[in-house]
């Protein structure tokens, strides 16, 4: 019998409906060969084996259709890589960003009241000072301890006259998480889209690529971006205003960054020196081939790869060395609580006539530098989840580079680079008066420990300069701290008598743990139903019976309160927040309590 017109039910791809259907097929075309249907038959087992392989092949085509979308993808890897595509980038190594504050002792002026001048120093900027806890930072500016809005108090006096013999100078200066290193890779023969790898982990920041040629590269966030923003001194009458100038710099030198599994990637462009143009624009005469005395041309003879053959995708450098200067954090939490900043480890000192002043004079002033950070340091945040990663890189791709909607600016918050640091949580709320336009952002930070933290200030100042460059010209931006409220859950339930009462407790405990592992969204109401569900389906408990929210207020936990019995729902399903209150389980081996009735 002809096989030709077999009814193949392509919607089979389950073990059952592939097997029913085999044995189906055996039975209309095999009939007088294959009678044995019976399960326990070696026929039988070709059939079971056959729909094994069948349904595992149908479940692995699936997993992948759906790991190529955004929406459906599961595996983290892969929802990095799709949220990237849209633009967004995963902090993978943030800086942390920070005030630290410096102490020097200099002698008395010989000539006057106060310090020495010639021997109050400055602290030069990429001096490098550590942790307790085994992190490195790096100072970012000059401190000149000779400033006028310096503190100085006396150090030492005579003991006989009372005048003073040293005086004590407190000076601050901006440091961010990372210790600074140079890395050189040898460069051969030119090839298209050139990737090299950092041999250290936890790239921060990149701060510098050139060639042996003195040819700088660029980081853009894609390739097809050929023009940067420079910061230019302002020499004009409002350089007190403005210190600096954005200039537009066309650059073809320029590549990407990426980090997988901590490892940090530089891709370059396309072509080569030799495709370096000065005029921006494509010709379309060089998109076709060579007419070879013709005077037509055909679609075929249209080359579609000299779109990119030429600098629009950027240079690939080849027959090079390349040094790549770049910042890594040492630790895996760069976060620093108050006072833990307090070891020296590089620092830089600079007298401005050091000609004339002694080596011990200036060594006992370096000497007897100390530092410490009076406020913590914050801005490297834990990464989020596979669900804040795809909520984030939607909204993200909305925002089409510019803030205009509420959902707009939180998304632009998500997205600053992380070396500039990262906030845990963002809500946008517009000023009410329709007369205004002023938006409100309300941010949360993390601390080493990853409980939630206010943001210090360099944080805000960062964050409030990215946010500029993207919002509406009439926008004003005031960028606030949101109220850590601290809840306590305490529940009552019922069990099967055959249950153990102990483990039923540490179970519903650890499912509760689990279901408030993710931290709260500034605004986010509790959903007293949700801890019913999670509790009722606990093995062993027959049902919950009481669930209450109570306050956590001083001492470990924030300093505010909160009315919970006015802020619950009339159904009692849920307590609901203010849009400047963020609500924390900050302790849950210690705010979870259960009982069994």
């Amino acid at each position: 019998m002809s096989n030709k017109n077999l009814p193949i039910k392509y919607t089979s791809r389950d073990f059952e409906s592939i097997r029913r259907d085999l044995e189906n097929f055996a039975k209309r075309y095999y009939p007088d060969t294959y009678k044995d249907f019976n399960r326990a038959s070696f026929g039988s087992l070709m059939l079971d084996t056959v729909s094994y392989v069948g349904d595992i092949l149908s479940f692995y085509l699936d997993y992948q259709v759906n790991e190529g979308f955004l929406d459906s993808a599961v595996e983290y890897n892969n929802v990095r890589r799709l949220a990237r595509q849209l633009g967004y980038r995963i902090p993978t190594s943030p800086a942390s960003y920070g005030k630290l504050a410096f102490y020097v002792e200099v002698p008395a002026s010989t000539i006057g009241l106060g310090p020495n001048t010639a021997l109050s120093p400055i602290l030069r900027a990429n001096s490098t000072f550590s942790s307790t806890g085994g992190g490195f930072y790096t100072l970012l500016e000059d401190v000149d301890f000779s400033h006028e809005d310096n503190q100085i108090v006396v150090g030492t006096a005579d003991p006989t006259t009372g005048n003073p013999l040293s005086y004590v100078i407190r000076a601050t200066g901006t440091a961010v998480s990372g210790r600074g290193t140079t890395q050189s890779f040898s460069v051969g023969d030119f090839v298209r889209f050139r990737r090299i790898q950092l041999g250290i982990a936890n790239v921060s920041n990149v701060l510098g690529v050139f060639d042996s040629s003195g040819n700088e590269y660029f980081e853009v966030d894609n390739l097809s971006q050929n023009v940067i923003y420079k910061a230019i001194s302002n020499t004009t009458t409002t350089r007190e205003s403005v210190p600096n100038l954005l200039k537009a710099v066309p650059v073809a030198r320029r590549y990407t960054l990426e980090t997988i599994n901590r490892q940090t990637f530089l891709q370059f462009g396309y072509g080569s020196d030799s495709n370096e143009l000065i005029n921006p624009v494509v010709d379309p005469s060089n998109l076709v081939l060579d007419l070879n005395g013709r005077d037509y041309v055909t679609e075929i003879d249209f080359d579609p790869t000299k779109l990119i053959s030429t600098d629009k995708f950027g240079i690939a450098p080849s027959n090079t060395t390349l040094t790549v200067n770049y910042r890594f954090n040492t630790t895996a939490d760069v976060n620093a609580a108050v006072d833990t900043i307090n070891k020296i480890e590089t620092p830089l000192f600079k007298f401005t006539d050091q000609g004339s002043l002694s080596v011990s004079g200036r060594q006992a002033v370096i000497s007897s530098l100390e530092v410490t950070n009076e406020s913590a340091f914050v801005g490297s945040v834990s990464i989020p989840s596979t669900d804040e990663v795809r909520q984030r890189a939607f909204s993200y791709f909305a925002t089409q580079n510019r803030a205009v909607t509420a959902l707009d600016y939180q998304a632009l918050c998500y997205g600053m680079p992380p070396k500039f640091g990262m906030v845990k949580r963002v809500a946008v709320a517009k000023d009410a008066d329709e007369f205004k336009r002023n938006v409100n952002i309300y941010i949360m930070s993390e601390n080493n420990t990853g409980k939630l933290t206010v943001a210090n200030n360099t944080l805000k100042t960062n964050l409030k300069n990215w946010i500029t460059h993207y919002k509406m010209i009439s926008d004003t931006i005031d960028i606030l701290d949101a109220q850590i409220v601290n809840f306590a859950i305490e529940y009552e339930i019922m069990i099967d008598l055959s249950a153990n009462r102990y483990n039923t407790i540490n179970l519903c405990n650890a499912r509760l743990v689990k279901r408030f592992s993710d931290k709260h969204d500034i605004g986010e109401a509790i959903l007293i139903s949700d801890i019913y569900n999670e509790l009722n389906k606990v093995p062993g408990v027959v049902d919950t019976t009481a669930v209450e929210i109570k306050l956590r207020s001083g001492g470990l936990y924030s300093e505010s309160s909160y009315n919970f019995p006015a802020a619950l729902t009339g159904d009692s399903r849920q307590i609901l927040a203010e849009k400047d209150v963020i609500f924390e389980l900050k302790y849950p081996n210690m705010d979870i309590k259960g009982s069994i009735k």
